[in-house]
């Protein structure tokens, strides 16, 4: 897999500035008890789904989070938006305490960091029409240009590249891929500076996930917007991220560079998810030895 846009990653990271800082975060579930356990008083006792995880995410960066399936990385990024409450941490959006916001303020935040879910179908109604659902986020948060409806749409349906005569349909009568791309003008719609793209292009054919990576890419390079793109394929991250976080059972183990983290890594999970998938190491050697 390879999208052939690796040289602006750098450039684009070194030029970004702290959009999102994240410090000390802890995300607890309670453990359910057997009725033997509350017959007994036994203490509840709680599972830290994260546990202190630290990161920052630059303006005009795409930042990957990587790891196996109930590493806490969805979970991270829901505490983000605030979609489950975190128990501990700070976290500032371009200097605003999330955990503060409540009301309007709130939905300001999420609005400028929309989410882009693994399964677009779930999160379109089926009953409205994909340009209408487009059209309704833009008009709800008052976006400039949603008063010129079929413009406000066919704008956005460029932008991620589909034909303005697919804003009639419903989505069930569209490819994965193209709701995905529905999915994330939606997101565009609201004026976003982040994007979280959480799984976003690992249910798709290989083929469309390269288009989609692209597509991210010009997002970030186009309008300047900054992504965490999470993802448990190790080479959709190598493809798009400028750097990479690499989280187990809860933890943000390690985290630099994309080179550095899959070419040098250091830790002992990173070195053994790497031994699993080598194609990241395989792709990375080849681009920095061109």
């Amino acid at each position: 897999m390879t999208s052939g846009c690796k040289p602006e990653r750098d450039q684009a990271a070194s030029a970004g500035e702290p959009l999102v800082a994240v410090e000390g975060l802890v995300k607890l579930y309670p453990v359910r008890q057997s009725a033997r356990d509350r017959l007994l008083r036994v203490p509840a006792r709680e599972q830290r789904a994260v546990s202190g995880v630290s990161f920052e995410v630059m303006r005009g960066e795409i930042l990957g989070l990587a790891g196996g399936s109930g590493s806490g990385k969805t979970t991270t990024a829901r505490c983000l938006t605030r979609l489950v409450e975190p128990d501990e941490g700070t976290l500032r959006f371009d200097g605003r305490d999330i955990r503060a916001a409540r009301g309007p303020e709130l939905r300001e935040l999420r609005r400028r960091m929309p989410m882009v879910f693994q399964d677009p179908y779930s999160s379109l109604n089926p009953r409205i029409r994909v340009g209408a659902a487009v059209l309704e986020a833009g008009r709800v948060h008052q976006r400039p240009g949603s008063d010129d409806g079929r413009q406000f749409v066919a704008g956005l349906f460029e932008r991620v590249q589909l034909s303005a005569g697919l804003a009639g349909r419903y989505p069930r009568d569209l490819s994965g891929g193209q709701r995905q791309r529905v999915a994330i003008a939606r997101a565009l719609a609201v004026g976003p500076e982040l994007l979280i793209a959480d799984e976003a292009v690992s249910a798709l054919d290989v083929s469309i996930q390269v288009q989609l990576l692209n597509l991210f890419l010009e997002l970030r390079d186009d309008l300047g917007l900054s992504i965490l793109f999470i993802a448990h394929q190790l080479a959709v991250i190598a493809e798009v991220a400028d750097r990479v976080g690499i989280m187990d059972s809860g933890e943000l183990v390690e985290i630099g560079s994309t080179q550095d983290v899959f070419l040098r890594p250091q830790h002992s999970y990173t070195q053994q998810l790497l031994a699993a998938n080598p194609d990241p190491q395989r792709a990375l050697a080849g681009d920095a030895g061109s």
